[in-house]
């Protein structure tokens, strides 16, 4: 093959203080109970955001059996995690929310307030999708999007991953990134102004630039179905000056550490991203090897997008199906176009975590 594929959203990362306080709330709330991989090593190869300094950290990603894209779930070990020292405003630099998709919002809504009280309103996106948001425990904020579209029917209303919004300084210049690169090339709406949407959120009374986008063309590969379509929304902040989320602080601290492509032919993406102006910032199999993640392998790289937020690609080699039987599906043997078979996929239901008090 002598071009990459972008699959989908693999993961977005989050960052926090008490890895499984945080897993078994993102259960809870978004079924995000499937356990892909696990793994509590030592971080060695992300120098350059770690201060110049391996350390040990516990870490999953976990999905959602209803499609989109999951969550990295991610604590330092043995160094204290430092977390955001000021009220994270929308259009601040980096990845400011995930956007996780409902078939209905209504009922969604009614689930989720009936247990959780930092909510709002059910409101109206630019692009006429109902919508409604949740602050985390931790600050963190998630934009819940009616999307009807379901990869394996679980009978609940939350599905997985739709994407992310990206504080931004300048559209065109990110554009770069996120459509030459990753290909979100469809503009659904380009809006300016004070937005009622966002009347949950910090900074929402201000003057704001935002821009939706997604991929005209359908993803292709072979997890191409179960991540399903996704959006990133580049937002900008026009009556301040934004602040970057991450400053002074490490990759893996408390908050969204990074968006994750799934892609095929990683040697082919980084000639495309140098020839961008965009070079791997880590590479993990620079030799061409391996990268072992415990029960799963792979090659995963980095990029920095214009304002330094980071974008992780990850080329998948195995990932484990029932661990207890040695069975794990091995990528190199399929056809790297052809989606996995669904009822193959859906073995992975067989990895839900039941968490207890």
């Amino acid at each position: 093959m002598d071009n990459f594929l972008i699959t989908g959203i693999q993961q977005v990362g989050v960052g926090t203080e008490n890895f499984t306080e945080s897993w078994k709330w993102y259960a809870e709330m978004f079924q995000m109970n499937i356990r892909v991989l696990e793994d509590d090593t030592v971080a060695e190869l992300m120098l350059p955001y770690t201060g110049n300094q391996p350390h040990k950290r516990h870490a999953c990603i976990a999905i959602n059996m209803q499609g989109g894209g999951g969550f990295e779930i991610w604590q330092y070990s043995e160094r204290k995690p430092i977390p955001v020292n000021f009220k994270i405003q929308v259009g601040d630099l980096g990845i400011f929310a995930a956007k996780v998709k409902c078939r209905d919002a209504q009922s969604f809504y009614e689930e989720i307030t009936a247990k959780y009280d930092k909510v709002s309103a059910i409101e109206i996106a630019p692009d006429e999708t109902k919508t409604f948001w949740i602050e985390d425990p931790w600050g963190n904020y998630f934009q819940i999007v009616e999307y009807k579209d379901v990869y394996r029917d679980m009978h609940r209303n939350s599905g997985g991953a739709l994407g992310v919004m990206i504080g931004v300084t300048d559209i065109e210049k990110s554009l770069t990134v996120y459509r030459d690169i990753l290909g979100y090339d469809q503009v659904i709406y380009d809006k300016t102004g004070v937005f009622n949407d966002w009347g949950f959120v910090e900074g929402s009374e201000e003057t704001y630039r935002r821009v939706l986008l997604t991929h005209s063309r359908p993803r292709q590969g072979n997890f191409s179905e179960i991540f399903g379509k996704s959006y990133v929304e580049l937002v900008v902040a026009l009556d301040r000056e934004p602040r970057k989320i991450f400053e002074n602080r490490f990759w893996g601290d408390p908050g969204f550490i990074q968006l994750c492509m799934d892609v095929v032919n990683m040697r082919a993406l980084e000639k495309f991203c140098t020839e961008k102006g965009y070079p791997f910032t880590v590479d993990s199999c620079p030799s061409g090897n391996v990268f072992d993640m415990g029960e799963a392998s792979g090659h995963f790289t980095y990029i920095e997008d214009p304002d330094g937020t980071l974008i992780e690609f990850v080329e998948t080699h195995r990932i484990p199906i029932l661990k207890k039987l040695g069975w794990y599906l091995n990528l190199k043997k399929w056809d790297v176009v052809k989606p996995i078979p669904k009822w193959l996929l859906g073995c992975l239901r067989w990895r839900k975590v039941k968490f207890t008090d």
